[in-house]
């Protein structure tokens, strides 16, 4: 089955956090440099460039960033979100205020490196898994703020998302179980205490705790930090009576034999949290 196209991100939920990252960095008097410099009525045209190969994703938040500050600023997307770049590919071209451009350039090139970084890590991961049906999945170790936008670029880099929060699903974690006083316990108050379309997930880290976990019965089950012929022990455990899911010490590298020992997800926490940017460059377009 192929792969439908990623939707794009609503304005209505970016421009809140495009038009913080401007009032941050005008402070209190705005541009002095540009503004002393460039005459008001100066017009340029700018083109928005990759410098090193990856996967791009954040053009809408840094389109909304040269409109905030102008709205006459006109964007010409040459490659779409989603667009695995080379180095000296044309991603943009923007025209009108020189001003306007220059004073949101930092803030455009931020998100838009950032999250193309995401991207293009996450695609990294994807594709050294891509011979398994084992799935590659975020988690909510994501800038504050930024949750939306970065599981967004996972998702344009062929990854899927985990949790939003901590309202959308369970996640039984071993401190939860510490104190309700066993794996058991923990289960039945939260199906007594959830919503019947609320998925059930349980993070176990020994073979004997999965076998008490199954007895009671969840959704899913995160084994973490297992190596690869324990995950293998695990799935054969499971036998499709919930969804498997590993986590632990997960790199380009090590992901293809978790995902051969047959899971049905990988979760990857530095995707979001630590993942390089990607290195995009705005330059002046000699008339």
């Amino acid at each position: 089955m192929s792969r439908l196209p990623i939707p794009p991100l609503p304005d209505v939920m970016l421009d809140p956090l495009v038009r913080a990252a401007l009032l941050e960095d005008l402070g209190r008097a705005g541009d002095l440099t540009t503004d002393a410099i460039v005459p008001a009525d100066a017009r340029a045209r700018l083109v928005i460039r990759d410098r090193q190969p990856g996967t791009l994703a954040g053009l809408d938040l840094a389109r909304l960033a040269f409109a905030l500050v102008d709205p006459a600023v006109r964007m010409r997307v040459e490659r779409p979100d989603g667009s695995r770049l080379a180095p000296g590919d044309v991603v943009a071209v923007l025209d009108g205020s020189a001003r306007a451009m220059l004073t949101a350039e930092r803030t455009a090139l931020n998100v838009l490196c950032h999250l193309s970084g995401i991207a293009s890590v996450t695609a990294a991961i994807v594709a050294s898994v891509a011979h398994t049906r084992t799935r590659i999945v975020d988690t909510r170790k994501t800038t504050p703020g930024l949750r939306a936008v970065e599981k967004y670029a996972v998702r344009i880099g062929g990854g899927g998302n985990h949790r939003f929060g901590l309202d959308d699903a369970v996640l039984i974690k071993d401190n939860h179980v510490a104190v309700a006083g066993g794996i058991r316990p923990a289960i039945e108050r939260v199906r007594a205490g959830v919503g019947h379309l609320v998925k059930v997930e349980l993070e176990v880290d020994t073979l004997d705790q999965l076998a008490e976990a199954l007895a009671v019965g969840v959704d899913v089950v995160l084994l973490d930090n297992m190596a690869p012929a324990t995950l293998r022990e695990a799935v054969r455990m499971v036998g499709g009576r919930a969804l498997t899911e590993a986590s632990g010490r997960v790199t380009p590298e090590t992901a293809p034999a978790i995902a051969e020992s047959g899971v049905d997800l990988i979760s990857v926490g530095w995707i979001t949290h630590s993942a390089p940017v990607l290195d995009l460059g705005l330059d002046f377009e000699p008339g």
